[in-house]
């Protein structure tokens, strides 16, 4: 076995994998595209969009890093929840939640477990599973998207078709998966909805987890996972049922459940936070007054989430969608591009109630019944919500 872990077999088939460094910073600099800036990128990925607040942490962390970490695991908890370095260095906060179920996540990541983020729908797992392998590994590219169809390759390794007839199976006929890449290169992998994976596929990862190992039986070689090698995957509370994870690969993985947020005022900031970001790259001005209309989306979601009014007198029917945080946001950003296209660019409640109907009438019988009664026993009767009240009832006759 040679010194990074990976046995001699394994030190062959890794001369296909070319160096992922490499191709990232080839990746980024392609970001640009003719102008040759990564501000032109519609999404950059966080490493990218954040790059100036990880090297400012990276220079003041002065503790232990894991072999083969960009930052340690306190710098990789600021980065995630925000703070002040020393040197007046703001870094802005990435999740709003409790501190610890953060310093779990980077802390299993430290061990040999695997990480799972458990969650309903737009609590941020592909957020913060993002954000955790930018700051960890500095490539938070490394990615699998788990659906129906994915295959095994997906996360084991493909063959380029055109070298496996003209030669047989050899290293240059290879092709890596993202989690193959990442155990060459001591780096963290993702994948997204595991849930969602078929079951067959999912128990692929089984002895990679366990044993850290991929063997290659093509071409009897393995691929040995070095230091600083691990994954993370998330998956949401409701696809349970869908292709639930077997008790043997769960085993592999310490699970973090991460909540809604807890508050209406720490919804509003998130919310808040992320259109402002979304909006500076979509180059929508900003909204005057534009917090009255968020805090009223935020305030629409809670008490039909919740099923009841936010006084607690009133009981209310919840309806069949999710109504997260992540949809909020997507509210509140396409009223701001009404707003900006179609209106003044202030945000105003008319701007907003196509948006908060869409994402409330799911189920077009059984939803509307229960929106056209949360309109009349509760927005109705509201103060300040008469043009709201209007714009609804506009939009949903």
């Amino acid at each position: 076995m040679s010194e990074n872990g990976i046995t001699t077999a394994g030190e062959a088939a890794r001369g296909a994998l070319g160096d992922v460094r490499d191709a990232s910073d080839e990746a980024r600099a392609a970001v640009g595209g003719a102008g040759g800036e990564v501000g032109e990128a519609l999404r950059p990925h966080a490493e990218v969009a954040f790059a100036k607040e990880l090297s400012a942490l990276a220079a003041a962390d002065d503790r232990t890093r894991p072999e083969r970490w960009r930052l340690s695991p306190w710098a990789v908890a600021t980065y995630l929840l925000g703070g002040t370095l020393a040197d007046g260095t703001f870094i802005t906060p990435k999740y709003v939640g409790p501190r610890r179920i953060v310093e779990v996540a980077v802390t299993t990541l430290a061990t040999d477990r695997a990480l799972l983020l458990l969650g309903v729908p737009g609590t941020a797992k592909t957020w913060v599973s993002e954000h955790l392998a930018a700051a960890v590994s500095g490539d938070s590219t490394l990615l699998v998207q788990g659906t129906a169809g994915t295959p095994e390759e997906a996360i084991r390794y493909g063959w380029n078709y055109a070298q496996l007839l003209a030669h047989g199976p050899s290293r240059d006929a290879l092709v890596p998966s993202p989690v193959m890449r990442a155990m060459t290169q001591g780096m963290t992998a993702r994948v997204e909805e595991l849930t969602r994976i078929p079951a067959d596929v999912q128990d692929t990862l089984i002895t990679l987890l366990s044993e850290k190992t991929l063997p290659i039986p093509e071409l009897g070689q393995e691929v040995q996972a070095v230091h600083g090698f691990n994954l993370i995957a998330t998956a949401n509370d409701r696809d349970r049922g869908v292709n639930d994870l077997s008790s043997a690969l769960r085993r592999r993985f310490n699970t973090v459940v991460l909540p809604l947020p807890a508050s209406a005022d720490d919804e509003v900031d998130i919310v808040a936070r992320r259109v402002e970001q979304i909006g500076r790259s979509l180059r929508l001005p900003p909204a005057p007054e534009g917090m009255d209309e968020i805090r009223r989306v935020v305030t629409v979601f809670r008490e039909l989430r919740e099923g009841v009014s936010a006084d607690g007198r009133t009981k209310i029917k919840s309806p069949s969608g999710t109504l997260s945080t992540a949809e909020a946001i997507s509210v509140v950003t396409n009223g701001l591009a009404l707003a900006a296209h179609f209106g003044d660019g202030v945000l105003r409640p008319g701007d907003m109630a196509a948006g908060i109907l869409g994402a409330v009438v799911r189920d077009p019988a059984a939803d509307r019944v229960v929106w056209q009664e949360y309109l009349e026993t509760v927005v109705r009767e509201r103060d300040g919500w008469k043009d709201f009240y209007r714009a609804c009832r506009e939009v949903s006759a």
